[in-house]
C-alpha cells in the first residue's frame, strides 16, 4: 500500500486556522469526522489527548504527529494540515508547529496499514523533504512530494534490515525503539538512529516494538556482541535480556532528536551497566510464555503455509481443470494428461515445502533442507499434512539444538558448521526420527482421520462444515481462518475430496459479500466512505478474499463479526448438506464451473450471505446514532 492511499486529499487542511494546541486538534478532528474517518469525535479526541499526556507528539522542527489507535476510527487515514501562523503545540524544542500529521488507526488495523504509517513517519526525518512540505500549496503537491520521496527511498529501504557484517571493523551497537501507541515515533526513531549511525561509521541493529509487535528482534548473539544498548522507548520493553550490558535508557523522542548524542555515548561506553531485577526477569518470562511461545509457533506455521499456498493454488486449480477436461474429452486426452501431470507434480511438493519453511522459520537456512526431506518422508509414508507439520517443527528444533551443542567447537571449525555439520547431522537425526518413529505414527493417525471423515453421516458432516465455515469468518485471515483453511487443504491433498474446501470457501466469501449487500440495502447504517468500500467487497467476496471485511470488523467488531460468523456457518453447513465439493483450493466464483453440485454451492453461499447481511443491517446502528 502506498502512503498516499492513507494520506487522503479530501481531508487535508492547507490553512489551519487555530493557533492553540487543543483548538488545532479539534479543527483536525472535525475534518476526520466530517469525512467519515472517525465515527465518534469525542472518543477519538480522548484517545489523542491521552497519547499527548504521555509525551508530546510535537517532534520539533515545526512538525507534530498526533495519533491514536481506537475503535472510534472507521478506517485508517492520515490527515495532513499546514499552519502559516504556527501553533503553540508544546513541542519538544519549545517552538511552534507548522506541519501536522494526525494519524487515525482502527483497533483492528492490519500489518499493511501499520507498515505504511511507519514508512510515512520515516520520511519526516529528512529536513529537505520537510522544507518542501512547508512550501506546498495544495493537496496535489503534497501527494506528489510523498510519491517522489517513496520512489527515491525504495533502494535504501531494501537494505535497511540486512544483517550486520561481523568483520566490518566498525563499532557495533544495538537499539530498541518503542512509543506508547507504536505507530509513528517508534519508526521515526529507528530511521533516525540508522541514518546517524551510517554517517558516524557505526554498525547498528534496531528492534522496533510497534503496534504490530516486535520486528527485527535482536538475537542473543547480537546483544552479546554489541558494545552497548540504546533503549529509546516510552513504554515497557523486554529488559532482562540486557543484563550485564551497558544500556542507555531514554525517551523515544531522544531517539529522534538526540541520535548523535546517544550513539556517541554508546560507542564510548558512556552508559551504566544494566542489572536485571527479579521483576524484569519474571515479567519477561511471562511475556515469553504468552507471546514468544504461542506467537512464535504461529509465525513458524504461517511461514510454512504461506510458502506452500502457491503450490496449493496453482497445482489445485490445474488439477481441477484437468478433471473438467477429462469429463469432456476422456482420460486419454493429451490436454487432460498434461494438466493433470503438471498439477499433480505441484501437489507432490506441498508437504516438503510446508515442512521445509516451518523449519527455516525456526532455525534459519540450516533448517530448510532437513525440514524438506522430513516433509518428503512424511509424504511418502502417507503421514500426510499432519506428518509434514511435525517434520517441520522437528527439523527446526533439531537444528537449534545442534547450534547450541556445537558452540564449544574450536573457532577454526565455524566455517564447517553451515556447510557440513548442520546439513549432515540435521538430516540424519530428522530422517531417523521421521522414518522410524513419527512417519509410521502419523501415517496411522492420518489414515484413521481420513476414514473417519469419509464415513461421516450427513448430520456430522453438516456440523463440521458449519464449524469450518464459521471459523473462516471469526478473524478473517487470522489464526482461526488459517487453521480452518489449512485443515481443509490437508484433507483435500490427502484424499482429493473437495467437500470441505467448499465449506471453507463459502465461509470465507460470506463476510465481504454480506457487508457489500448490507451497505447497498441499509445505506443509513453506513457512512459515505463505507458505502464506497462496500462496493469493492462485491469483487473481493466473489474472489474469496475474506480480508475485504477487516476494516468494517475493526470499526464495529461485535456486529460485523457476529453476523459474519452466523452467515458463514450456515453457508458452510449447507454445502455439506447438499454434498457440494470444489476440487480447487482457491478462486471463489471463478472455479464454480469445476464444482460438484455447483448450483447448490451457489445457493448455500447466497443463503449465508443474505442471512448475514440482514442480521448486520438490522443490528447495526444508523451512522448518526452510533454513540449509543
Amino acid at each position: 500500500m502506498k502512503t498516499t492511499e492513507l494520506l487522503r486529499k479530501d481531508i487535508m487542511i492547507m490553512d489551519l486556522r487555530e493557533t492553540t494546541k487543543e483548538a488545532a486538534i479539534d479543527e483536525m478532528i472535525r475534518s476526520l469526522h466530517k469525512n467519515g474517518v472517525v465515527q465518534d469525535a469525542e472518543q477519538f479526541k480522548e484517545a489523542i489527548l491521552n497519547r499527548e499526556a504521555q509525551s508530546s507528539t510535537g517532534l520539533g522542527d515545526g512538525i507534530a504527529m498526533p495519533h491514536a489507535k481506537t475503535k472510534a476510527v472507521n478506517e485508517p487515514a492520515v490527515l495532513f494540515a499546514k499552519s502559516t501562523k504556527g501553533v503553540e503545540y508544546e513541542s519538544l524544542d519549545g517552538q511552534p508547529a507548522y506541519l501536522f500529521f494526525m494519524i487515525a488507526v482502527p483497533e483492528g488495523a492490519n500489518d499493511t496499514h501499520l507498515q505504511t504509517l511507519a514508512s510515512l513517519s520515516k520520511l519526516l526525518i529528512d529536513p529537505d523533504f520537510v522544507q518542501q512540505l512547508k512550501q506546498a500549496n495544495s493537496p496535489d503537491e503534497v501527494h506528489q512530494l510523498f510519491n517522489q520521496s517513496e520512489e527515491d527511498d525504495h533502494d535504501a529501504e531494501s537494505t535497511s534490515d540486512s544483517a550486520v557484517d561481523k568483520d566490518s571493523g566498525k563499532p557495533f551497537i544495538v537499539a530498541v525503539t518503542a512509543c506508547p501507541t507504536g505507530i509513528a515515533h517508534t519508526y521515526m526513531a529507528e530511521d533516525a538512529l540508522k541514518k546517524k549511525a551510517a554517517e558516524m561509521n557505526v554498525d547498528i541493529r534496531v528492534e522496533t516494538n510497534g503496534s504490530d509487535g516486535a520486528k527485527n528482534r535482536l538475537t542473543d548473539e547480537e546483544i552479546e556482541r554489541a558494545e552497548a544498548v540504546i533503549v529509546a522507548a516510552s513504554k515497557k520493553v523486554e529488559m532482562a535480556r540486557f543484563n550485564g550490558k551497558r544500556v542507555l535508557e531514554r525517551p523515544v523522542a531522544d531517539g529522534i532528536k538526540k541520535t548523535e548524542e546517544l550513539i556517541t555515548k554508546a560507542v564510548n561506553h558512556d552508559a551504566a551497566v544494566y542489572q536485571a531485577k527479579d521483576s524484569d526477569v519474571s515479567s519477561d518470562n511471562e511475556e515469553k510464555q504468552k507471546s514468544s511461545i504461542l506467537n512464535t509457533v504461529y509465525k513458524d506455521l504461517m511461514n510454512g503455509i504461506s510458502h506452500m499456498l502457491p503450490f496449493v493454488i496453482g497445482g489445485g486449480i490445474l488439477l481441477a481443470i484437468s478433471f473438467l477436461i477429462e469429463s469432456i474429452s476422456g482420460s486419454d486426452s493429451e490436454i487432460f494428461l498434461f494438466l493433470y501431470e503438471v498439477g499433480d507434480n505441484a501437489f507432490n511438493f506441498l508437504i516438503p515445502i510446508f515442512a521445509g519453511f516451518i523449519a527455516m522459520s525456526i532455525a534459519d537456512r540450516p533448517g530448510l533442507m532437513p525440514g524438506m526431506v522430513g516433509g518428503l518422508i512424511a509424504f511418502q509414508s502417507e503421514a500426510g499434512f499432519i506428518g509434514g507439520l511435525v517434520a517441520g517443527f522437528l527439523a527446526g528444533y533439531i537444528v537449534i539444538l545442534l547450534k547450541r551443542g556445537l558452540r564449544g567447537l574450536p573457532q577454526a571449525l565455524d566455517g564447517l558448521k553451515p556447510i557440513l555439520l548442520y546439513p549432515v547431522l540435521g538430516l540424519f537425526f530428522t530422517g531417523l526420527l521421521m522414518y522410524f518413529v513419527f512417519g509410521p505414527i502419523f501415517a496411522g493417525v492420518n489414515h484413521v482421520m481420513v476414514d473417519f471423515l469419509q464415513n461421516l453421516g450427513t448430520g456430522n458432516a453438516v456440523i463440521l462444515g458449519a464449524l469450518l465455515g464459521g471459523m473462516m469468518a471469526i478473524d478473517m485471515g487470522g489464526p482461526f481462518n488459517k487453521a480452518a483453511y489449512a485443515f481443509s487443504i490437508g484433507i483435500f491433498t490427502d484424499t482429493g475430496d473437495g467437500s470441505l474446501m467448499a465449506a471453507v470457501m463459502a465461509g470465507g466469501m460470506v463476510p465481504p459479500l454480506a457487508i457489500a449487500l448490507a451497505s447497498t440495502f441499509f445505506k443509513n447504517k453506513f457512512n459515505e466512505n463505507e458505502r464506497k468500500s462496500g462496493i469493492t467487497n462485491y469483487v473481493m467476496g466473489i474472489s474469496f478474499i475474506t480480508e475485504g471485511a477487516i476494516p468494517f470488523a475493526a470499526a464495529d467488531p461485535l456486529r460485523v463479526i457476529g453476523s459474519s460468523v452466523l452467515g458463514a456457518a450456515i453457508a458452510g453447513g449447507l454445502t455439506q448438506f447438499w454434498n457440494s465439493a470444489i476440487p480447487a483450493p482457491h478462486g471463489g466464483i471463478f472455479v464454480i464451473p469445476l464444482a460438484e453440485n455447483a448450483v447448490f454451492f451457489l445457493l448455500s453461499l447466497a443463503i449465508g450471505m443474505v442471512v448475514s447481511a440482514v442480521v448486520l443491517g438490522l443490528w447495526k446502528k444508523p451512522v448518526f446514532d452510533q454513540k449509543k
